[in-house]
């Protein structure tokens, strides 16, 4: 069964013809699929404009947040709704127009063709210099990063196995639905991306500020963390804190050297560095073994639930 998810913020306009045009492109691979607004807390008359098109769409629905929670929070709501609906495949698409419903045939041939999740890549993006050139940025470090196969990571326009959206929708908040190919990657999906028409936004303001892209590379960190060392923070902070301490304990034998052949030690700024490396690696040491302490003791709770 196929379910697509559309988030949407303030775009009344947009929905009323672009509604249709998804509902009439489903119908063609799934006659019972189903397209899912979620209203993120809008407040235009998105719920009202959702509400006359379910009359008159049966295979159009409607989930409304009461107030703005974001992107994320509004797809996990939506991939929640979709899987307790019975939905084999999951598709995400934005509200504003830019994504193409008729592109749809080309992302669930990759997914009848053995992928797990695929991105509509927006290779001739039809926005801003400002927006094209941040998200170029945004990619290119995406990708050197996270090492996962893609041009264009930050499309909303995906199509995701049902396994697939129950299994990145707990790492849905913040800025990470920015990341579901990075976390699906990660998980031992596969994934792949095929070039898709992208379109002018067709009414309303974009939501897109720069202050997303400083997010977005916070949250890039985060995810990198989480699927490298979730399960074994001490790898990573244990490594830094021994580092810190080798070097804090080289440079203050090198002081005592200094000191036992009779010169001043007490006015060089080495001094203080060194204690601060010893001190800084302490700290990083223990900090990394409680977070496997917090670890084994999530791990064994899930195993006594289980």
């Amino acid at each position: 069964m196929l379910w697509v998810v559309v988030p949407a913020l303030d775009e009344a306009e947009n929905l009323r013809v672009l509604v249709p045009r998804i509902a009439a492109e489903v119908a063609t691979f799934a006659p019972s699929g189903r397209v899912l607004v979620v209203d993120d807390g809008s407040t235009d008359d998105t719920g009202k404009t959702v509400a006359r098109l379910m009359a008159e769409h049966p295979e159009v629905e409607l989930e409304t947040l009461r107030h703005n929670l974001g992107k994320a929070a509004a797809l996990q709501r939506g991939f929640r709704r979709a899987l307790d609906g019975g939905a084999d495949v999951v598709v995400m698409m934005d509200a504003d127009g830019q994504d193409d419903p008729a592109e749809l045939s080309r992302l669930l041939e990759r997914i009848d063709g053995g992928a797990d999740l695929v991105t509509g890549a927006r290779l001739v993006r039809q926005d801003r210099f400002v927006k094209r050139t941040t998200s170029r940025l945004y990619n290119r470090t995406t990708g050197l990063l996270s090492g996962a196969p893609g041009r264009d990571f930050n499309s909303g326009y995906k199509a995701m196995r049902a396994a697939v959206a129950e299994d990145v929708s707990p790492m849905l908040y913040g800025e990470m639905h920015r990341y579901l190919t990075v976390i699906a990657h990660g998980m031992g999906y596969r994934v792949t991306e095929v070039p898709v028409q992208h379109h002018a936004r067709m009414s309303g303001s974009s939501k897109y500020g720069l202050a997303r892209f400083w997010r977005g590379f916070a949250d890039l960190l985060t995810v990198r963390f989480l699927l490298s060392y979730e399960h074994r923070p001490s790898h990573l902070f244990g490594a830094l804190g021994m580092a810190s301490l080798l070097l804090g304990f080289l440079t203050l034998g090198y002081l005592t050297v200094v000191k036992v052949l009779g010169e001043p030690i007490g006015d060089r700024p080495l001094l203080i560095a060194g204690v601060l490396m010893v001190m800084v690696g302490l700290q990083l040491t223990l900090f990394g073994l409680l977070a496997e302490m917090v670890v084994h003791a999530r791990n064994r709770g899930l195993g006594q639930r289980t």
